[in-house]
């Protein structure tokens, strides 16, 4: 049998980190990480129309600081700010705590799984064909300096009466090579005729490590 093991988690101790950076003893995990969750469920409901990249959450004493990657980062900040504010006393009254919201802008998109996958459920949903979409997608991420892409995708594909699952690849995925920064991440397109899912790898560049 396979032991299939996500992309990113098996590359946090050496080359990534964790999308959370707080310490809690054994009585206080539960909360904690009921409380990531519930954030991480807010920022994606009230931010659906937007394509979000990473969350990153972190608690110093009584207040939360997270962190929204985005490549469009004007549509949560708004004209003045007040989109940001409106979401921050959100976050405040339904966790408890004071909630500092940083929005950052990625540069390249076409770079990052979640909104590469974001993009071409969007596109799904919409009716596209969904061959023209990877593809227009894969070409993309290669022209911005991606060493590899694969996009899987599976389900009842252009309204088809039996599900199947289809793979385009460009480029180099070195999936059991630690030190190549591979990002990854699954997204399902709601349809008409069912739920599609697609699965993304990029394969961004290499990391070296000084050793001692």
């Amino acid at each position: 049998m396979w032991h299939k093991v996500n992309p990113v988690s098996f590359r946090i101790p050496y080359i990534l980190s964790w999308k959370s950076s707080w310490f809690a003893d054994k009585k206080g995990y539960r909360d904690f990480l009921g409380l990531d969750l519930k954030i991480r469920d807010i920022l994606k409901k009230e931010l659906t129309w937007i394509p979000l990249g990473d969350i990153l959450i972190s608690r110093e004493q009584d207040v939360i600081r997270v962190d929204v990657f985005t490549s469009k980062a004007s549509l949560i900040l708004g004209k003045t700010g007040e989109q940001k504010e409106r979401i921050e006393k959100l976050l405040k009254n339904k966790v408890g705590f004071t909630t500092l919201l940083n929005v950052k802008e990625i540069k390249k998109p076409e770079l990052n799984a979640k909104i590469v996958g974001y993009m071409v459920a969007n596109q799904i949903e919409q009716r596209m064909p969904y061959k023209r979409a990877i593809k227009q997608a894969v070409a993309k991420s290669m022209e911005k300096g991606a060493k590899g892409i694969k996009i899987k995708v599976g389900g009842r594909l252009n309204g088809a009466d039996i599900a199947r699952k289809e793979t385009f690849k460009d480029g180099n995925i070195p999936t059991q090579t630690i030190r190549s920064n591979i990002d990854y991440c699954t997204v399902r397109a709601e349809t008409v005729y069912g739920t599609i899912g697609l699965k993304v790898w990029i394969y961004k560049w290499d990391v070296y490590k000084k050793t001692k």
